[in-house]
């Protein structure tokens, strides 16, 4: 358990640095003559970029363990942060950013991996996947702001410098305090008789079996909705008061999420129908905003945060739960491949269609489909998702 305190207090210094950038981004982009098409396209290949290296994840955390890809990861994106604060062209800000989504693709699925592996059984790996939930999205409350503010006071260079730093500091650290477990699934339920055989007669953990594939449109969907969703609100200013707000916006969406996530008893029910419905409910948020429901900003905003937090801690308990205790790397990697493919749609589909249609639209499209195909993938498999485990 002291392998996992320390992880998230890494988790939560990685994604405050990442998600400080949001806000900034977009107006660092501008304000060296990028235009909204060319920074949908950047966007995007940071998001494209990401699939070779979750690839390479999903097989090198399952044969080399997740702690030297973590190390690798924020080191990597921390100098590539220190490289951007003396960026002065799009192409170079393109450049840099997609070789950043290739490193960061490690991150998530070494992450995800190790505390699963962290966990003895599946109920603490359910409430280890909400805790990191919890973190990323307390990191996620404040640092948009802290970064829109960090700019308002220091540029774009001096603070693209400091979270350059503090990523490579966490990296050293996690290098020292970050020791690699394997399965406590394996070490508590194997027998003294530790062929194949007998391990897999012997314990509780069940057989490997593939993950149908209708599940990941869900996080293809929900990447996507949050794709449009981090191009668009930039778009609404660039001055420095203006990213005040934008980082205040981005705030109010995780401040959303953090409010279902600590609701426990929501682990109760079953992974599958929390994803269903909250996929559901987001994108009702979804058509509000775009059809212009006479409803504050903020709180369409904050309703959208609170369905994310229900399905995000979900889908992750329904893939272990799925792909039967056994590959988390591989596991992990594929989601994050589908998050990187709809990561990547979202804001090129925004850049490109915006002057035709409102990209909020774009995002309810793609939810309501992931929701209309879901169901069918437990008629394939002959599941009632009522069946399916409510300790997740």
């Amino acid at each position: 358990m002291k392998t996992a305190i320390w992880l998230y207090l890494f988790l939560f210094v990685a994604f405050f640095d990442l998600h400080a950038q949001y806000p900034i981004l977009t107006p660092f982009a501008v304000s060296i003559g990028a235009a909204p098409s060319f920074i949908g396209l950047m966007m995007g290949m940071y998001s494209l970029t990401h699939l070779p290296g979750n690839v390479i994840a999903g097989y090198g955390v399952d044969r080399y363990g997740s702690r030297l890809f973590i190390v690798f990861s924020l080191a990597a994106a921390g100098g590539i942060l220190l490289l951007q604060s003396k960026v002065t062209d799009p192409w170079q800000l393109l450049v840099l950013r997609s070789i950043s989504g290739f490193v960061l693709a490690f991150l998530s699925p070494a992450c995800m991996s190790l505390l699963a592996r962290i966990a003895s059984d599946r109920v603490k790996q359910g409430k280890l996947m909400a805790g990191n939930g919890l973190v990323h999205t307390l990191a996620s409350v404040i640092s948009p702001a802290v970064g829109a503010y960090l700019v308002a006071q220091i540029g774009f260079t001096t603070a693209f410098y400091v979270l350059g730093w503090i990523l490579i500091g966490t990296a050293a650290c996690a290098l020292i305090f970050i020791r690699e477990l394997p399965s406590s699934w394996k070490k508590a339920s194997s027998p003294p008789d530790s062929s194949p055989s007998a391990v897999t007669a012997g314990t509780d953990e069940p057989p490997m079996t593939p993950v149908p594939w209708l599940i990941y449109t869900l996080p293809v969907a929900m990447a996507c909705a949050q794709g449009i969703l981090s191009f668009e609100l930039p778009l609404m200013g660039t001055t420095k008061e203006a990213m005040m707000t934008t980082g205040l916006l981005f705030s109010v969406v995780s401040l959303g999420a953090l409010i279902t996530l600590s609701m426990l008893f929501l682990n109760r029910l079953s992974p599958f129908m929390r994803s269903l419905w909250g996929a559901f409910a987001l994108a009702l948020v979804y058509f509000a905003i775009a059809a212009g429901a006479p409803l504050p900003f903020y709180m369409l905003l904050l309703l959208l945060g609170m369905a994310k937090g229900v399905i995000f801690p979900a889908i992750s308990s329904l893939l272990i739960e799925l792909s039967g205790g056994v590959r988390y790397g591989r596991t992990f990697s594929i989601l994050s491949i589908a998050f990187s493919v709809g990561a990547f749609l979202g804001p090129m589909l925004a850049g490109q269609l915006r002057s035709y249609v409102s990209p909020y639209y774009i995002a309810f499209i793609a939810l309501m489909i992931a929701v209309s195909v879901l169901p069918f993938y437990t008629l394939r498999m002959g599941k009632n998702p009522a069946h399916f485990s409510r300790t997740g």
